[in-house]
């Protein structure tokens, strides 16, 4: 006589495992989620903390001083070309540099540019050394002429698409108070 299979238990484990498949990806799914709004509420708080600045002085000590708390980074600097010269600030300072190195990532044809790195771009200054990820932010139609930088120590924790958007936001919006504050200073 033949042998009786049974299905039933087979497709309960088929389904079980199913099951167990599409709960880890509503967990994954949540957690995006969840640390799409912590940065989209970090970059709206940025930006206000920018607005809310004083003056031209003040708006750099915000950005390369406070940002970094507020977004969670390690480092924030800005390149900013003025007529011929160049200009780099981070938390140690204004700094004369190459205007050259500024143009070349300035005239780039990528608003945002998100890479994983061994040190950090020289525009960190001292803070080169510690940078594992950045972010290379253009500053569209800024006056002056800018670049932002943004540093961490550990991995690219923002994903491609979304979180260039929000990026690109944040250099949007930088460069629209800069040009507030050359123009109508």
């Amino acid at each position: 006589m033949g042998k009786l299979l049974s299905f039933e238990d087979h497709a309960l484990t088929r389904l079980r495992a199913r099951v167990a498949a599409a709960e880890e990806a509503r967990e994954d799914l949540l957690a995006f989620a969840r640390g799409q709004s912590g940065a989209v509420a970090a970059i709206h708080q940025a930006v206000l903390a920018a607005l809310e600045a004083s003056d031209f002085d003040h708006l750099l000590h915000v950005v390369v001083q406070e940002w970094p708390l507020i977004l969670g980074l390690d480092a924030v600097a800005l390149g900013l070309i003025v007529g011929d010269r160049g200009f780099r600030v981070d938390s140690s300072g204004i700094q004369h540099c190459e205007a050259a190195l500024l143009r070349q990532w300035i005239d780039r044809a990528e608003s945002v540019e998100l890479r994983t790195v061994e040190r950090g771009h020289a525009l960190f200054g001292p803070a080169s050394d510690l940078i594992g990820a950045e972010a290379l932010i253009r500053l569209p139609d800024a006056l002056p002429e800018a670049i932002l930088l943004l540093g961490q120590r550990g991995a690219q924790s923002l994903d491609g698409r979304h979180g260039s958007e929000l990026l690109l936001f944040l250099g949007v919006s930088l460069a629209a108070i800069l040009r507030r504050w050359t123009i109508n200073p």
